[in-house]
Formats: structure tokens, sequence, C-alpha cells
């Protein structure tokens, strides 16, 4: 099975909204910073997260993020965020990847190789050694992080850090 991961554009297809709206607000610990129900205010947050990941209009204390669609065989199944540095926050909470699955798309093995997909686009930027923090009871994306080969660092007020070497 391969996947292809796209990199967000200004402007994005339907089904990149109607992926994000079934994922909602986040969940797990992944904050889904481009949900709105409204499609212009959508295009919007993507138009900004396209300048985001050009270190453009950086909100106060964020850091430049390149978002990825995952396609498998034409279909979209989910996303991932991949921030190119880390700031104190960052290094708390949220790491260097974040990635979530479409729910109607899970248990298919898709987290474990996106993962593996952005490990390498990262590595591409220059990160060799990559953060990852997920919910300690977020069983699912500890295995994924794990197959991986994240190495668990610490486990703190209920959330994992994971190292992976790139």
């Amino acid at each position: 099975m391969k996947i292809i991961l796209k990199e967000l554009m200004p402007i994005e297809s339907q089904d990149v909204f109607h992926m994000i709206q079934e994922i909602g607000e986040g969940q797990n610990g992944f904050v889904n910073n481009l949900y709105s129900d409204d499609l212009q205010v959508f295009q919007e947050k993507l138009n900004r997260n396209h300048g985001m990941s050009q270190g453009i209009n950086l909100p106060g204390g964020a850091v430049p993020q390149t978002i990825f669609w995952f396609y498998i065989e034409d279909k979209l199944v989910g996303y991932g965020k991949m921030r190119h540095y880390l700031n104190e926050k960052l290094q708390e909470h949220g790491g260097h990847i974040g990635y979530i699955i479409r729910p109607s798309e899970r248990r298919k093995g898709y987290g474990e190789i996106a993962l593996k997909e952005l490990v390498i686009k990262a590595n591409e930027k220059g990160i060799q050694e990559l953060l990852l923090t997920c919910d300690e009871s977020n069983i699912a994306s500890r295995r994924v992080i794990e197959s991986n080969k994240g190495i668990l660092s610490e486990m703190k007020d209920g959330i994992c850090k994971y190292w992976i070497k790139a």
C-alpha cells in the first residue's frame, strides 16, 4: 500500500473540506485548526496556513509548519502537520509532527505509513531527530509511533514524548 503526501495549497477541493468536517475540531490531543463549517472561512484558513508554511504572518509564538494531505489511491484519508522547528510549547506538547486519519478510514494501517512518509519529509527539511507527543490514553497513536521506531523518553501529565531518528 502506497501513500502519497500532497502539500496544502491555498485553494483545495471540496474533498478536503468534507474530510476536515468529518474530523471535526480534533481529538486525542490533535487540534484541527482548519476546522470550520463555513467554506469561505475554511478557504481563508487554507490560505493562512499556506503562508505559515513559508514563515509568513505567523501568529505570536507559532513556528512554520507544513500541512500534508494523505492520499491512498486518490482517496483522501487524513492529514499531517510538520513543524520546521520547536518552540518551548511544542517541546512540551505537539512536537515536530502531528497527524490524524479521518474516522471513516481508521484501523486500516494508514497512520503507520503516513507517519513514515512524514518522517522522510522532515529529514528532507534537515530535521534528523523528531519529537512526537500523544495522549497516554491514545493507544492507537502510541502503536503507530512505536512501529516507526519511536522511543518513549518521558510520560508526564498524561502526555507521552517519543523521539524518532529520521
